[in-house]
């Protein structure tokens, strides 16, 4: 974990990607202070916290959720005395996504299939025990600006993309965003609701806000070139998936057929599962905010792994 200043008392608090739960979060020490993001468990959150605590006060003013997901949310009990901001969305799938308790008792196992290690090792390094679901208390139902000591922060919904809840943290005077999951740097991205439609007009948007930097939700920190790949990923999964749902293929083995050029060498290209399940979902015509069964594609990850090893 390390802390980098990206603008006058403005960080950007990052971790190695390891995989699934390696998320970033950022600290705007400016009007009370706004944290971009809590992490998975309470260990992480604290060591971050801590890197902020050398900046400026904590706990801050704001910490803003910007989507539902455990690595971004289950440390928001330690704000304690902050003002949680995050879009009506997230705190709805807050309200019913699976627990802590979930991850631990995978983690905790000795039966862990084969199938399923390469999930459970990614996120050996958190620990899931003490957390408490904590909801946002300030809900908000669009976009959202704030005065911190003179420095204007837009908090701007540009859902559902990733999830239905995303929003984006964005400083307008710095050219700073926060993107959180809707923007992804040298990691294989997941959607687990909305369109590809609606995703890439949030990429656009962030593109046509012309960032000096970003702050992406898993990943280092990059700027429109990298932000312009994770488009360029979308567009060619999205297309690839379409030219082989029309040749009867299930989704496994379109993704088998799917060649991944530079994208392979992203953190975790079995996740393409994921992506090409999520486009036969639209083809169908599923909404946009149909269940994911998320076990099935993680299984599915690990035979697509199995795949490429063998023909390696």
């Amino acid at each position: 974990m390390k802390l980098i200043e990206i603008g006058k008392d403005i960080y950007a608090c990052l971790q190695d990607d390891r995989g699934f739960g390696w998320s970033n979060s950022g600290f705007i020490n400016r009007g009370g202070g706004l944290v971009v993001d809590s992490f998975w468990d309470l260990k992480h959150t604290k060591k971050m916290m801590d890197l902020y605590r050398e900046k400026g006060p904590q706990p801050p003013k704001y910490l803003v959720n910007t989507h539902h997901n455990g690595d971004h949310t289950w440390g928001n009990q330690l704000f304690k005395g902050s003002e949680i901001i995050a879009h009506r969305h997230c705190v709805e799938a807050m309200k019913k996504d699976i627990g802590p308790q979930i991850l631990k008792a995978m983690i905790d196992s000795d039966n862990i299939s084969d199938e399923l290690k390469w999930f459970v090792n990614d996120i050996r390094g958190f620990d899931f025990s003490g957390i408490q679901i904590t909801l946002p208390d300030r809900i908000i139902d669009d976009n959202l600006e704030l005065d911190l000591g003179g420095l204007p922060c837009r908090i701007i919904y540009v859902g559902p993309a990733h999830t239905a809840g995303d929003v984006i943290v964005y400083l307008p005077e710095d050219g700073i965003i926060f993107g959180g999951d809707v923007l992804w740097n040298s990691c294989t991205p997941i959607g687990w609701e909305g369109t590809y439609a609606k995703w890439l007009h949030a990429i656009d948007f962030v593109i046509s806000l012309n960032p000096k930097v970003i702050v992406p939700g898993h990943g280092n920190l990059c700027g429109i070139k990298e932000t312009l790949e994770v488009k360029e990923y979308f567009n060619h999964i999205y297309n690839e998936s379409e030219r082989f749902y029309k040749a009867g293929l299930s989704v496994l083995e379109a993704s088998k057929q799917i060649d991944l050029g530079p994208y392979a060498k992203w953190t975790e290209p079995q996740r393409l599962a994921f992506n090409v399940s999520r486009a036969y979902s639209e083809f169908d015509g599923k909404p946009w905010d149909a269940p994911v069964d998320g076990m099935a594609l993680l299984l599915m990850g690990h035979a697509l792994s199995q795949y490429w090893e063998k023909k390696i």
